[in-house]
C-alpha cells in the first residue's frame, strides 16, 4: 500500500528540496491520470477533492476511488480535502477514509481561524490524519480579492494550530487564467523565516514556471496546488474526441482520450517543483 498522509510527502519534500504538485481532481479520468503520471515520473502526488468536486460526488465515493488508486500504486498517493469550511466538512472527509484534510478558516477574524484550525488539527491528528490550514485569504480570478498573508500573523498560527502544512497568500490567485504575475518572494522569505511549518501555494497553475521551480528547490513551499492547468488539458482533449466524431456517444470510448493529454500536463505539473537531481 503507497497510502500516505500529507505530513508524510512534504517531510522529504521540505529536507530535499523539493515540492509536491496537490492536483485538483473532477472525476475518475482525471484523478486516474494523475496517479499514472506520479508513476512515470516515480514521484508521490496529492489527489485533491475542493468543493466543486465534492458538490458533484459525494465524499465516501471520491474517498474509496482515491483509496483505491493510492493503494495499487506504486509511488505515495495523498488523499487530501481541499477547502473544507467547517468541522463537518472534515468529519466526513476522515470518515470517508482521506488521509489528509485542509480547513479554510482564512475569511474569519484571525482569533476564530485559529481556534477551528487548532481544534481540527487535533481532531485530525488523533485519526492519523495531516491537516493543512490558511493564513491570510488567497483571492479569485475574476472575484474576490486577495488578502495577503502577515508574517507575523502567520507565525502565531503556525504555532498554535499546529497543522502539518500552512497556505499562504503572496500574490497568488485561484483559477489564474495566466502565468505573467509572479509571487511576492519577499513576503514569502519574511514568513519562512518566522516559521518552520511547510509552506502551501493556492492557485499554483498562475505562478511563472521557473518561479514554481526556483521556490520548490530555495524555499519552505513544500506543495503547489495545480488545478487550471489540468482543467484546460482535460477540456481541450475531450473537446477534440467529441468533434472527432460527431455520430460517436459511447461515453467510455471518448473519455478514454482525455487520458493520456491530462497525464502528460500531469507529468508537466510535476516536473516543474522536482528537484534538480529528478529532472
Amino acid at each position: 500500500m503507497t497510502l500516505a498522509t500529507l505530513s508524510e510527502v512534504l517531510r522529504p519534500a521540505l529536507r530535499d528540496g523539493y515540492a509536491v504538485p496537490g492536483l485538483v481532481c473532477l472525476g475518475w479520468e482525471d484523478m486516474r491520470a494523475y496517479v499514472a503520471a506520479a508513476e512515470a515520473e516515480r514521484a508521490p502526488v496529492i489527489l485533491q477533492a475542493g468543493p466543486s468536486c465534492r458538490a458533484h460526488t459525494p465524499l465516501p465515493v471520491l474517498g474509496a476511488m482515491m483509496r483505491h488508486l493510492a493503494e495499487v500504486a506504486s509511488v505515495p498517493v495523498v488523499v487530501h480535502l481541499d477547502h473544507g469550511y467547517t468541522v463537518e466538512d472534515c468529519r466526513e472527509a476522515i470518515a470517508a477514509g482521506f488521509t489528509s484534510v485542509m480547513f479554510d478558516g482564512s475569511k474569519k477574524p484571525l482569533e476564530e481561524n485559529i481556534a477551528e484550525t487548532a481544534a481540527i488539527a487535533e481532531m485530525a491528528h488523533a485519526a492519523g490524519v495531516s491537516c493543512e490550514g490558511e493564513i491570510g485569504f488567497v483571492g479569485y480570478h475574476g472575484g474576490a480579492a486577495s488578502a495577503g498573508t502577515d508574517p507575523e500573523e502567520a507565525a502565531r498560527f503556525a504555532r498554535e494550530t499546529g497543522v502539518d502544512a500552512m497556505a499562504i497568500s503572496v500574490g497568488n490567485t485561484h483559477l489564474q487564467l495566466e502565468k505573467s504575475a509572479g509571487l511576492d518572494e519577499a513576503r514569502i522569505h519574511a514568513i519562512e523565516a518566522v516559521t518552520t511549518v511547510p509552506l502551501v501555494i493556492h492557485g499554483g497553475s498562475g505562478v511563472p514556471l521557473a518561479q514554481r521551480r526556483a521556490l520548490a528547490q530555495g524555499s519552505t513551499i513544500c506543495k503547489f496546488n495545480i488545478g487550471t492547468d489540468l482543467r484546460f488539458a482535460f477540456g481541450d482533449a475531450l473537446r477534440k474526441a467529441v468533434m472527432a466524431d460527431p455520430d460517436r456517444y459511447d461515453r467510455v470510448a471518448i473519455l478514454k482520450e482525455t487520458h493520456d493529454p491530462v497525464m502528460a500536463a500531469a507529468r508537466a505539473a510535476i516536473r516543474s517543483v522536482a528537484s534538480d537531481g529528478r529532472a
